[in-house]
């Protein structure tokens, strides 16, 4: 009988050790452990040509080499989050990813909600259209088209601010496969993205498209954050990294090596 109560006895004490354990690596898990300080979520559509895209099971692209540059650096690791664009800024928002890397485009509307990195690349927005559309050659030309473009991107936002008479029937869709196809097989009269994007693709696959007009917008690219007081200090060390990155000629050297030899990395003015 006292063997089987010490036996019970023992059981009881090692239950409650094991609890104690389990609640204290609980408790740290809700605190941030110092394994999880050194992970970065951080999202990406992974359809973006060249910004992040999937080669095979690997997604690549300038946006994503900048962040994991940037991220070894300063000792982090990147946990990649895949989502069409306007799912990754949700997610953002409702702190599910830490910040994305897919040629976000800083404005005062989204600098309201989110706190941003320095720049590391500038888009020039502009609009593609078939070949074979020998009567449009200029953006006035688009006035009574359509023009698709990506859901939620600002490339999208940007073309509504400059057809402020509402002589361009915009059609949106979730990727910017789907839009561009549409230009492609001209379904729609133009598609609207950034110049170096439009480009890339172009050469990469000897797409029928050419570009209407130049520019009608230059932006500045950078990493989204939410606004918190533990984003601030890693934000500072984002820029850090950034300004490194510049000096020493890698973000150069991406941008010529995703864009076709072209610098996107330099302001515009």
């Amino acid at each position: 009988m006292k063997k089987k109560i010490l036996l019970t006895a023992f059981i009881a004490v090692f239950a409650l050790v094991l609890a104690a354990c389990g609640g204290t690596k609980e408790d740290g898990a809700d605190k941030g452990s110092s394994d999880e300080k050194n992970v970065l979520r951080v999202g990406s559509t992974g359809q973006s040509y060249p910004n992040g895209y999937k080669d095979g099971d690997k997604l690549v692209g300038f946006d994503v080499e900048v962040i994991e540059a940037i991220a070894k650096n300063l000792d982090y690791s990147v946990e990649w989050v895949n989502s069409d664009f306007s799912g990754l800024m949700g997610q953002l928002e409702a702190d599910k990813i830490d910040t994305i890397a897919n040629a976000v485009a800083v404005t005062d509307e989204r600098k309201e909600k989110y706190a941003f990195s320095d720049a590391y690349s500038y888009a020039g927005v502009t609009i593609v259209t078939h070949k074979d559309n020998a009567d449009i050659n200029t953006l006035d030309d688009l006035k009574g088209k359509t023009v698709s473009g990506v859901l939620g991107s600002n490339n999208v936002k940007n073309l509504e601010n400059f057809d402020k008479n509402g002589e361009i029937t915009i059609r949106t869709y979730e990727n910017r496969d789907g839009a561009q196809l549409e230009a492609i097989n001209k379904r729609v009269d133009g598609y609207v993205n950034a110049k170096a994007s439009l480009l890339a693709e172009i050469q990469k696959s000897d797409l029928p498209l050419k570009f209407v007009g130049e520019p009608f917008v230059y932006e500045d690219v950078a990493f989204p954050f939410r606004k918190t007081a533990d984003n601030e200090e890693l934000i500072a060390a984002i820029n850090t990294e950034i300004q490194k990155l510049r000096e020493d000629g890698t973000l150069k050297k991406l941008s010529e090596k995703y864009y076709g030899g072209e610098d996107i990395t330099v302001k515009v003015e």
